[in-house]
């Protein structure tokens, strides 16, 4: 196991050192200067020279990334060209926003998911079947921003039993903050339900069809006893693969809906960077996501070692 650990380890970091190259190369190759932007059209050249230089523009490329970096590792993001604040501060107070509203979609996801997923399957052929694998298509198919404007239409302006947009804080209380996030978390966790309930039943299906549950069945196992006590671990590899893609897609994904609820998420926080030129805050907000995802797949790999043992010898 702990060879296992220390391979993917390395993995690890390798995949974070070349996701910074591309990310920085990718943003340095954008048109347009941020000293210009931030000036205006109408600016001096003396003006102008004097900013980029207190921006650091004027550094070579390599002595800016390594910058970069090394203020990363260090817990220093940077200033933000725009707002003259620190990066990780802003981060920081988009990331309370994010990082609640991913987990609260992902845990309604797979709470829905889950069940619906396992009844179909083991109700093959049958009604049940038939009905949840038809709302699960229509849920794929109805795009979430379209989603997320009909519950504002029907829960905020018609029943008004939540808000239109906006969040609270954290400061607010608990259940107020929860309250704002309910309908985003809804308009995530819906579309990405019904991939996985899809999944989860695919998986089962599968397992179900295998020698070592007729085996079981052989010996005296109910149905039940063989889904529950055999099938269900050995199915749950794709759906853990699936459950770590929706994590970072819920986190670093979620741009749309927080424009449409108006979030102050590290979504709209790239959004809005993106407009204003704000390439250091760019960089770092997309890197942080960029991390996200790669240590939620180290996570479920992790995950993969510890379902099915077997794995360990393989990678």
């Amino acid at each position: 196991m702990l060879r296992y650990f220390l391979k993917r380890m390395v993995s690890l970091g390798l995949s974070l050192a070349v996701a910074s190259v591309v990310i920085f190369l990718a943003l340095e190759v954008v048109p347009g200067d941020p000293a210009a932007y931030m000036l205006g059209i109408n600016a001096q050249e003396d003006t102008l020279a004097a900013l980029r230089e207190e921006l650091g523009l004027d550094d070579s490329v390599l002595e800016r990334y390594v910058s970069w970096v090394g203020g990363m590792l260090t817990g220093d993001f940077g200033v933000s060209y725009t707002y003259r604040t620190p990066v990780a501060e802003m981060i920081g107070e988009r990331l309370w926003v994010s990082l609640p509203l991913a987990i609260y979609a992902l845990t309604l996801s797979t709470a829905i998911a889950f069940p619906a997923g396992i009844w179909a399957a083991s109700r093959r052929g049958s009604a049940v079947d038939v009905g949840v694998m038809g709302v699960t298509q229509l849920g794929v198919a109805i795009p979430n921003f379209w989603f997320a404007m009909l519950m504002v239409l029907v829960f905020a302006i018609n029943l008004r039993w939540f808000s239109a947009g906006g969040f609270f804080g954290w400061e607010a209380g608990f259940f107020a903050a929860v309250k704002s996030l309910t309908l985003p978390a809804v308009a995530l966790a819906l579309p990405q339900a019904s991939i996985l309930a899809r999944v989860m039943r695919s998986s089962l299906l599968d397992t179900l069809s295998e020698d070592f549950i007729r085996t079981a069945r052989a010996k005296g196992l109910s149905k039940r006893q063989a889904l529950w006590g055999h099938a269900l671990r050995n199915a749950l590899i794709p759906v853990l693969t699936i459950i770590g893609l929706q994590f970072s897609f819920l986190l670093a994904g979620a741009i749309i809906i927080e424009n449409v609820f108006f979030l102050p998420g590290l979504g709209r926080l790239v959004f809005q960077s993106i407009s204003a030129r704000d390439l250091i805050v760019v960089e770092s907000v997309v890197m942080l996501l960029v991390f996200a995802v790669i240590v939620v797949n180290f996570a479920v790999d992790m995950a993969y070692a510890l379902v099915d043992p077997r794995l360990r010898g393989r990678r």
